[in-house]
């Protein structure tokens, strides 16, 4: 059997984690690319582990370019992190001949992951979208007035996010709550999007998950429902299943998406099924990584990862069959949306298997003990607030 080509994936938590593991179904020798041993794919038994100092910029690529130089071979890069996909499609010259790399292309990149330009972008194709308004500048809360409340806001550009300098997303029941948390935001944001807020439970957000080669019939895609979000209806998913009963709809949906997009490589479309007007919308595409709970995907036998990996290498594509009796969810804590589930499912933990324990072992271990020293912080700050109680109503004594 001749040596398979490494594939390396940049981030190992929750995402990269099932991504590691899909590639080990198909003995894909794996390298992480991580900036710390604490993230749970670090632990996992199918990769070995690269450190590099960040997942954007110029420490990133050095940190590709000097793996590539020392494996002596064109790898398949995946990546789980938006910051990562920034950095590889803004320097794809300097790293196309170093890796093998599927993306779309750079304008498109920007696009979609711009919810301000996506907006526009779907918008002006017909893509099913929430109404929305861009808010730049004061001027721009006169937008405001064409919009149904309860609003989103959310900044246009996530890097202000992801380096911390503002929150993922805000609720805003009226205009007058919105203009001025628009005048607060609009500075340390950045542009703004103001999208009208789809009513109803988490299970009615829906997802698909693919990857888009070379040519159009070279997609491998599957349909999810979340089932429980964390925090509910905004957060990211805790529990999760196929979505068989929809999955022709919103398959048609993502190929019109992909379509109009030119699309190539891994990505994903969020999207909620708006009761009032009877259709699913689009919330937000994920573009050129993979998804939280990628391995959903994976576990009901429509192995992504594998899919695009095998593309990337010229080899032909392995049979898939999507099965609607499996569950996933994000860790034991999620246990409850099992309750919710239609129809009995096997559930997999996104953190514990048999037979690669590590990364629960090091994930739940890390919770534990960051629950313990939480009570005993709390425990002590009671003692200190009644010693002080104490002493206030003890008597004065006069010497």
């Amino acid at each position: 059997m001749p040596k398979m080509t490494h594939a390396v994936v940049v981030r190992g938590e929750l995402n990269g984690l099932g991504v590691i593991r899909s590639l080990a179904r198909g003995s894909v020798p794996t390298i992480l690319m991580e900036t710390t041993r604490l993230h749970a794919g670090a632990w996992s038994r199918f990769c070995r582990v690269r450190i590099v100092e960040e997942f954007h910029g110029p420490q990133l690529i050095r940190g590709l370019l000097a793996l590539q130089r020392e494996l002596g071979e064109r790898p398949v890069l995946i990546l789980t992190d938006e910051m990562a996909v920034l950095t590889v499609s803004k320097h794809r010259d300097l790293l196309d001949k170093a890796y093998r790399i599927e993306l779309p292309s750079p304008d498109m990149v920007a696009t979609l992951g711009d919810k301000a330009q996506f907006q526009e972008f779907a918008e002006r194709h017909g893509l099913p979208v929430p109404r929305a308004a861009t808010i730049k500048s004061e001027a721009d809360l006169l937008k405001l007035n064409d919009l149904r409340f309860p609003v989103i806001i959310k900044p246009a550009d996530k890097r202000p996010v992801y380096l911390g300098k503002t929150d993922r997303l805000h609720i805003c029941p009226d205009r007058l709550q919105c203009s001025a948390l628009c005048r607060q935001l609009v500075g340390p944001a950045g542009e703004l999007v103001a999208q009208e807020w789809i009513e109803g439970p988490d299970q009615n957000i829906f997802f698909t998950l693919f990857h888009q080669g070379r040519g159009s019939d070279a997609l491998t895609i599957f349909s999810g429902r979340k089932i429980v979000c964390n925090p509910p209806e905004v957060g990211s998913t805790a529990f999760c299943t196929a979505a068989p009963d929809v999955a022709a709809e919103l398959e048609a949906l993502t190929k019109s998406y992909i379509a109009l997009c030119d699309y190539q490589g891994l990505g994903s479309v969020e999207f909620k099924f708006d009761a009032a007007a009877r259709r699913f919308v689009i919330i937000e595409p994920t573009v050129g990584r993979t998804d939280w709970q990628e391995e959903i995907a994976t576990l009901s036998g429509v192995n992504i990862p594998l899919a695009a990996y095998r593309h990337a290498m010229g080899l032909p594509p392995l049979p898939s069959h999507a099965d609607s009796s499996v569950a996933w969810q994000e860790s034991v804590l999620r246990w409850k949306g099992r309750t919710k589930l239609s129809a009995p499912a096997k559930v997999y933990d996104g953190y514990w298997r048999l037979r690669d324990p590590m990364p629960a072992v090091v994930h739940y271990g890390h919770a534990a003990a960051k629950q313990l020293r939480r009570a005993v912080s709390t425990r002590s700050v009671r003692q200190v607030a009644n010693r002080t109680s104490a002493d206030a109503a003890a008597p004065l004594k006069v010497n």
